[in-house]
């Protein structure tokens, strides 16, 4: 590639990086100012205060719903991740009868919209009494069918003959699951933990539905509740309430994209 066709590139990565970043860039340039200056359509605030942030952490318990949130998006990766990587390993190297059908009759299950399951799980979680619990917001969640299937594509990767070989060793099935099966498929166990945790972390309508006061309730719907308050024309606070809120996703993002990008990758071309 010649020096001007690379500079061109350069030039056009730039620009769409820029179109891209404006949005957050222009969200923490409101979330400085005041309620006036968002309205005259400045795109820069007269100077740089804090104050935005310190109402909104009074406004409504800001911090409050972001222990929930994280206590929420925490558990519901951590049970994900358990629960994928033991199905993937039985679809893998456990022989049974319909093996093949029953994992493609779990995978289709994500052809089904989560909207048309809804009324269903809530029906269910109501009957057990998890309404406001963590429960709630935690288990029906554990099961993913994304996930299983995943880490069965790197779990395939395994040669078969290493499980019988550890088999005649004596070695137990959850052993070599623990000593070998699970080091060697870090990435897409690391993928699927980050997929998992935004995923949750974004999670608006199921929250909404099975809670009721601010016991449980997470920061999205925190954030819902401050814009719909007496501080809905105070557009600075709430949007430093969105920067605090989309912080960690976008720390997580940046930190785990390399495995993201490559695990993804891994699933799609196995």
């Amino acid at each position: 590639m010649s020096l001007m066709k690379k500079s061109l590139l350069y030039v056009l990565l730039v620009l769409s990086a820029l179109f891209m970043m404006f949005p957050i860039v222009y969200a923490v340039m409101i979330s400085f100012m005041q309620g006036g200056e968002v309205l005259q359509g400045k795109l820069l605030p007269s100077s740089f205060s804090f104050e935005n942030y310190q109402s909104a952490f009074q406004q409504v318990p800001l911090l409050h719903f972001l222990m929930n949130s994280l206590i929420v998006s925490v558990t519901v990766t951590a049970g994900q991740l358990i629960v994928s990587s033991l199905a993937a390993f039985a679809f893998v190297f456990i022989k049974f009868r319909g093996r093949n059908t029953l994992f493609f009759l779990f995978i289709s299950t994500m052809m089904i919209p989560w909207e048309a399951t809804m009324v269903p799980n809530y029906l269910i979680v109501q009957k057990l009494g998890w309404i406001n619990q963590y429960s709630s917001l935690t288990i029906p969640f554990f099961a993913l069918a994304f996930g299983t299937f995943l880490l069965r594509q790197q779990f395939k990767t395994i040669p078969y003959e290493l499980f019988e070989a550890s088999q005649v060793a004596g070695i137990s099935r959850f052993r070599f699951f623990w000593k070998v099966v699970l080091p060697v498929s870090k990435t897409s166990i690391i993928t699927l933990a980050i997929y998992s945790f935004l995923t949750t972390w974004n999670m608006y309508l199921w929250p909404l539905l099975v809670t009721n006061n601010e016991k449980v309730r997470t920061v999205q719907i925190g954030l819902k509740q401050m814009q719909s308050q007496e501080v809905s024309s105070e557009w600075g606070i709430v949007m430093a309430a969105a920067v605090i809120v989309v912080l960690p996703t976008l720390i997580l993002l940046f930190a785990g994209q390399k495995h993201l990008q490559k695990g993804l990758t891994q699933g799609a071309i196995k």
